[in-house]
């Protein structure tokens, strides 16, 4: 098993990183040119700027049993698809069961935006401690639940 980070703007690197190293779980993490992160612990792969070109190259070497932390639906879908584990952020879990609606609503989301002319959207709220605690436990849950697949 090991974690790949879409990791251009992710609030979570860190997180991920010390559960992780406190599992012994190898990270990877992705980022284009823009980006470029360095890490003590993670392997990290800079791809070029590409549209989507993070995305593509996270999907193409994640594996069954693996987990993807992205904000991406669409990554998140391809990584389901692909037998792996995918996680949101904010801590919410990407699955089989709920991939469908939240890829509809950002469809939908995407349409009313462009019919109203409205290009402008608010950022996301700044991020609290709250958020990070949820997403801890969120994150290790899914590694315990990993491993046990695994076996």
């Amino acid at each position: 098993m090991r974690v790949f980070i879409d990791a251009d703007a992710c609030p979570v690197v860190s997180i991920v990183e010390n559960i992780s190293k406190k599992y012994n779980i190898p990270v990877t993490l992705l980022c284009d040119t823009n980006h470029v992160l360095t890490s003590e612990y993670s392997e990290v792969i800079v791809v070029g700027a590409g549209a989507d070109a993070v995305d593509y190259k996270l999907i193409s070497i994640c594996h069954r049993g693996d987990i993807v932390v992205s904000q991406d639906y669409g990554v998140a879908a391809m990584a389901l698809g692909k037998g792996a584990f995918a996680i949101h952020q904010s801590g919410k879990w990407y699955t089989n069961d709920n991939i469908d609606q939240m890829l509809m609503e950002r469809h939908l989301n995407k349409k009313a935006r462009r019919s109203s002319h409205k290009n402008h959207i608010k950022g996301p709220k700044k991020r609290t401690e709250e958020d990070d605690e949820r997403f801890t436990q969120s994150f290790e849950k899914m590694i315990k639940m990993a491993q046990e697949a695994e076996m």
